[in-house]
């Protein structure tokens, strides 16, 4: 057997996965979550751990990693990461390379899900697609003429922080009105929260929100970005209004890049795009609002899921293997 290992560092999440080249079915597969707090040192010996128990007393033939954050392809190190602390200029290839000896592979994971998707998923078959992440932030990666395309400097892809709201609220980069600020899940859960909080009761009755705080029992500091979609789906208003907001400025993203770029497929994935019917509805016709009547595009859903940067880890790294 010719195994590849898969790795993912996420922003909340740590996966790792051991599979045969040629094989669609993970042969070992392990997750755990971020700790809260956690910084590189603890993510690094988490998946350290994760490594050795599925690789057991076998060798991979290459690793292909997944970071959540900015990395530079080129060499295979880490600029920083948006979520984690400690990971600033982290050399994570030649890490992985001098601790098990064989042909390591690191890029952004928007990057590495957008070749998953091209080769294994809702891509195959399609010359030129965007992937779009949308969970605990938004990222996007290309795939033009069949292959992966990371700009310049290897920052290709950032439709988080296109900004469709120059007086909105303040992003984590420090701009008004990201993509990322309004749509990723964290930044939900934000929104609403800020406002359950700071409005008075009785504007509360009128936005709703009832449906919010019986999920999370009153304590407003469990709320996430799923639990904002389940709220709507329930037919909380509040969250309906935030959700909406969400999808709106991902669809303005969406259309903008659609003009620049003509992409034939946009690949939507992450935590936030299962949240209902009403989401996806909105960001089509927004997105389809924003575009020239002559851009021709597809949304479509991932069809990996959350594993689309894991299969993306695999495509990476079977381009090391000779003979493949």
């Amino acid at each position: 057997m010719t195994l590849i290992l898969a790795l993912d560092f996420g922003g909340t999440k740590l996966a790792a996965a051991l599979v045969n080249v040629g094989s669609r079915k993970w042969l070992r597969y392990e997750r755990r979550l971020s700790p809260v707090g956690a910084n590189a040192s603890t993510d690094l010996e988490i998946m350290r751990s994760l490594i050795y128990f599925l690789l057991e007393d076998s060798k991979p033939a290459a690793i292909g990693v997944s970071f959540g954050g900015p990395v530079d392809a080129s060499t295979g190190t880490v600029r920083l990461s948006h979520h984690v602390a400690g990971w600033e200029n982290i050399p994570l290839k030649a890490l992985l390379e001098e601790e098990f000896g064989v042909p390591v592979d690191v890029d952004n994971d928007a990057n590495i899900a957008a070749l998953g998707e091209h080769r294994f998923g809702a891509g195959q078959g399609y010359d030129s697609l965007f992937y779009i992440t949308v969970s605990t932030g938004v990222g996007g990666g290309w795939i033009l003429n069949g292959q992966p395309w990371r700009g310049a400097g290897g920052m290709a892809g950032e439709i988080g922080h296109i900004v469709v709201d120059p007086a909105g609220p303040v992003c984590l980069c420090g701009k008004r009105g990201c993509v990322e600020r309004l749509a990723s899940g964290p930044y939900m859960a934000q929104n609403v929260r800020e406002i359950l909080e700071n409005e008075p009761p009785s504007r509360q009755v009128r936005q709703g929100g009832e449906i919010l705080r019986g999920l999370v029992g009153g304590d407003l500091t469990l709320l996430t970005g799923q639990l904002v979609s389940e709220a709507a789906a329930a037919g909380d208003d509040l969250a309906k209004e935030v959700l909406h907001k969400a999808a709106w400025a991902l669809g303005v993203g969406i259309g903008n890049v659609a003009n620049l770029m003509n992409p034939q497929r946009f690949v939507l994935g992450g935590g936030v795009t299962k949240a209902g019917e009403d989401f996806w509805r909105v960001v089509r016709q927004v997105a389809r609002e924003t575009a020239l009547p002559e851009v021709d595009f597809e949304i479509v859903p991932a069809v990996l899921g959350d594993d689309a940067p894991l299969w993306g880890a695999v495509a990476i790294a079977s381009m090391t293997i000779p003979n493949l």
